[in-house]
């Protein structure tokens, strides 16, 4: 028999973005160097070697957020402990929008998302290092 999506992923995405901040690019330009500020980047290692990341960003493939978010997994990553505000990005703004709602879900605060993501961010020629 086959499965019976009652959710796709138009639905998840409209759900996320109704609830997540957005950042522009143009907004986050002046903000990923600032100390307040986490840039983190859920795209998965090829992507990160291919096309390399934001200068700063915090590499979380998004298959670990959950663990490295809650304290209390033998995973988590003190950079998601921290009194500061939290951007996710992707290369699109899917994952990112997912994300972001579920990392606010868990309790963590403040957290936005890039819009357009990384390929937006290329496009607007942010600065971008390579993954070493």
């Amino acid at each position: 028999m086959a499965q019976k999506i009652t959710k796709g992923i138009k639905t998840l995405l409209k759900e996320a973005n109704a609830v997540v901040d957005t950042l522009s690019v143009e907004e986050a330009k002046g903000l990923f160097d600032n100390p307040g500020y986490v840039f983190v980047d859920l795209r998965d290692i090829r992507e990160l070697q291919r096309s390399g990341m934001i200068p700063g960003a915090f590499s979380c493939p998004r298959g670990m957020l959950e663990f490295w978010i809650d304290p209390e997994s033998p995973y988590h990553k003190a950079v998601f402990n921290q009194d500061k505000t939290y951007v996710f990005y992707c290369a699109s703004a899917w994952r990112s929008a997912l994300s972001a709602k579920v990392a606010q879900e868990m309790g963590l605060r403040p957290v936005m998302h890039l819009e357009g993501g990384f390929t937006e961010w290329v496009k607007q020629d942010g600065p971008v290092i390579e993954k070493t």
